[in-house]
């Protein structure tokens, strides 16, 4: 799935109008939205980051990528995607993880994306990409997707020119182009790479091949609307028959996920439907007839973003009552008390989850948030702490760097609190601004010490040119 697919054309329209920058699930406001602007809609998630690496680590390794740091980046639109777009991104959708029924799936589609990396099969792509963020790269498929979606709804000519030329210019659309083309001989290839880490992980490709079967029925249906040289993963019945082949050619075939590592799959899919539905298809989906821990979590969640948070809070503490040593129930505890703006409440178990995380920079960076939020002085001298921490580990944290600008501007501490807002921005894809700020932040730090340095460094960056 090395291009935006067909799946993904059929609600790319809707993904282009989402205005948020960086969406973690633990959110962002409305305020926040309308003053950043239209932007890609990604997630971030301590918990569903770090299945993703734990599903990505044995094939990175098998395939001889282990050293190069390559990410799972999740887009939040509903439909069944997944793709890479350079030698160091997998992309994969949302709704993939909310639908896949099994950790296999999933690790099929990464195991096939896995492919086209281990085989430079975007090589001709990388150094246009090498230097471009990853909203960057989002926002040109996506704004591409969006053309191929009218198209799909049977705009006219004249609409799908002007949308065009709106969204993208003629190198972007020779970029995109390159991505989404049809290269059968490139998927193939990708397919028998995945099959072959996952032999040698000791794991099926039955879901991989199921997943792929769901692509091709998709496919018939949209195949007549569509420009064939959009589609960026022919389904060719061959080519199924030749997956079958091999997949079932293996022995470990009829292997299953491991019962603990479906209950974690569980538990990531009914937080992404908490998060991404309304509570009426949570409801449905997880009825109270349903006792599992997942739906559980899943109406936790639709409870506090929708309900009384006391009442959110009161299954929280069941949730964590059932499994007190799950950090992502305390983390979801510390959560809905923040938003709900108690933020003084939520440092106690974002603490907790820290601990129990070994420091994940994500809730870090949260438990930072809370202990600027709560207004306490006496925190924010630790709030400072935790957050540099966070920013250190995960620089591309946007929140981790404007709580972090906040404590300091606390402190009375300008050139810092202009420092960690420029690189905030810079992280954001906010350049110029960013480096305004770096600019002011220079002229107060004394030249040669480590603040001069970083805010010279962000003065001295090249943005990636438009294309």
């Amino acid at each position: 799935m090395s291009g935006v697919s067909t799946i993904a054309m059929r609600a790319a329209r809707g993904l282009t109008l989402l205005a948020a920058l960086w969406l973690p699930l633990h959110g962002v406001n409305a305020q926040e939205q309308r003053q950043s602007g239209p932007r890609p809609k990604i997630i971030r998630d301590a918990e569903i980051e770090n299945l993703l690496r734990d599903y990505t680590r044995p094939v990175l390794k098998v395939a001889g990528l282990a050293q190069q740091n390559v990410e799972v980046t999740i887009i939040g639109d509903r439909s069944y995607n997944a793709f890479v777009a350079d030698g160091k991104r997998i992309f994969i959708n949302a709704g993939a993880l909310m639908d896949a029924d099994t950790p296999n799936q999933i690790i099929g589609v990464l195991a096939h994306e896995t492919g086209h990396i281990a085989g430079g099969h975007l090589a001709r792509m990388r150094e246009q990409l090498a230097g471009a963020q990853t909203m960057a790269i989002v926002a040109m498929l996506l704004a591409g997707a969006g053309v191929a979606a009218g198209a799909a709804a049977g705009a006219s000519g004249t609409n799908i020119g002007n949308a065009a030329a709106g969204a993208i210019s003629a190198p972007q659309e020779m970029i995109r182009r390159s991505l989404l083309s049809y290269q059968r001989g490139e998927e193939q290839a990708a397919d028998r790479s995945a099959v072959k880490y996952l032999n040698e992980t000791h794991q099926s490709a039955k879901g991989m091949l199921e997943t792929f079967q769901r692509f091709q029925n998709d496919q018939l249906f949209l195949s007549q609307r569509v420009d064939p040289y959009l589609l960026s993963h022919p389904m060719a019945r061959e080519r199924i028959a030749a997956l079958e082949e091999l997949a079932k050619a293996s022995p470990y075939y009829n292997s299953k996920d491991p019962p603990a590592l479906q209950a974690r799959h569980d538990l990531m899919r009914a937080k992404l439907f908490g998060f991404m539905e309304r509570p009426d298809a949570v409801y449905r989906r997880y009825p109270i007839s349903d006792t599992s821990l997942a739906a559980q979590y899943a109406r936790a969640i639709s409870a506090y973003r929708f309900g009384n948070v006391n009442e959110a809070v009161g299954k929280i503490d069941a949730l964590i009552a059932k499994e007190p040593g799950n950090p992502y129930f305390q983390e979801l505890k510390g959560q809905a008390l923040l938003e709900s703006g108690r933020a003084g409440q939520a440092i106690a178990p974002l603490r907790q989850a820290v601990a129990m995380t070994g420091g994940n920079a994500l809730i870090r960076a949260m438990l930072g948030q809370a202990l600027v939020q709560s207004g306490n002085p006496a925190y924010n001298d630790e709030a400072i702490s935790e957050l540099v921490r966070a920013t250190q580990r995960d620089p591309d944290s946007v929140e981790g760097w404007r709580s972090l600008a906040m404590a300091y501007g606390r402190k009375g501490d300008t050139a810092n609190a202009d420092l960690a807002s420029a690189q905030g921005l810079m992280a954001a894809g906010q350049y110029r601004t960013g480096q305004e700020l770096a600019a002011r932040a220079r002229q107060t730090f004394k030249p040669g010490t480590p603040g001069w340095l970083k805010a010279d460094d962000i003065l001295n960056f090249k943005p990636p040119k438009p294309q």
